[in-house]
């Protein structure tokens, strides 16, 4: 597809939320893509109150759109995720709709609707290019989340950090495992934490995270790899934000890094698919502590004891 500066199209993708990632890897991998939009949120004294998660918006440059090329190339791609068993066939249509949009500098464009947010009792995320008053007993994350956002941070992230402000302790040493842009390290260091440690199999996700923790002036040892590189038995409290699937096959190794009585909070769960997880700490002998809740979204704390 032949590519020019003037023509910006607007492609939406009808899916389920959980392969909201894998899915912004493949339009920024097969498209000219100035800006992904996965969320709209609006929230209320830190609650939900409306969301567009349900789809992800891109924006793209292109000299022109075939539509039944677009929704083959979509379709295509979905039945080899689940071919290839990253996920089961409930992952939404992936059905497409295009429109034609005003020539602007979408890179830009998109940063409109991203504005500091409350996630939790203490933690307010704001983007890079915003400034906010900071209130009592609040810790200020700044964040630049590349080309691809959503508008608040999601749910799954949410009960990570409610997870955090609970179990958490100062002076642990925590892991963040599938850090993303990096944000729950950067809570963890900002809230208390001795040491954190971050993978990512993702090197694009990396790279954003060292960035964000430069600008939060918070050292993180980052590293593009999965848990099992990590050290045994090192870590107080692990963050493991990741698909249900992958958290159930890789429980043994989240459990290997933990201290005893260490914490660990598992996210990214839809409430469908706990049941997965849930026979995955039992079978590795893990103390549920807490389940916690967000929509369709759901996180649990669990702990290792002696």
């Amino acid at each position: 597809m032949s590519l020019i500066n003037e023509n910006y199209w607007e492609l939406t993708v009808e899916i389920n939320p959980v392969c909201c990632d894998v899915l912004c890897d493949i339009i920024q991998s097969e498209f000219d893509c100035r800006g992904i939009i996965t969320a709209e949120e609006k929230y209320k004294n830190l609650e939900l109150v409306s969301t567009t998660e349900n789809n992800i918006k891109a924006y793209i440059v292109a000299d022109k759109i075939e539509k039944k090329e677009i929704e083959s190339f979509f379709l295509r791609k979905k039945q080899e995720l689940i071919d290839n068993n990253v996920f089961d066939s409930d992952i939404g249509s992936w059905r497409v709709s295009i429109r034609k949009q005003e020539n602007v500098d979408w890179s830009k464009k998109w940063k409109e609707h991203w504005k500091p947010e409350k996630i939790s009792d203490h933690i307010v995320i704001c983007p890079s290019w915003e400034k906010y008053n900071k209130k009592d007993n609040e810790i200020v994350i700044t964040l630049d989340p590349g080309n691809a956002f959503g508008t608040g941070a999601h749910a799954t992230t949410r009960l990570c950090v409610a997870a955090m402000e609970k179990y958490m302790k100062k002076g642990d040493i925590a892991a963040d495992i599938g850090c993303g842009s990096g944000i729950l390290s950067i809570c963890a260091m900002r809230s208390g934490s001795k040491e954190t440690d971050a993978v990512d199999i993702d090197e694009t996700a990396v790279e954003t995270a060292k960035l964000n923790a430069e600008k939060n002036n918070v050292n993180i040892n980052f590293m593009m790899a999965s848990s099992d590189i990590l050290p045994s038995e090192k870590y107080d409290f692990v963050f493991a934000n990741i698909l249900h699937n992958i958290l159930a096959q890789n429980m043994p190794d989240l459990k290997r890094i933990m201290k005893n009585n260490a914490k660990i909070v598992l996210s990214g769960i839809l409430k469908e698919k706990e049941k997965v997880v849930f026979d995955a700490i039992e079978e590795n002998k893990l103390k549920v502590e807490e389940t916690m809740q967000q929509n369709e979204w759901v996180a649990i704390v669990a702990a290792k004891e002696e």
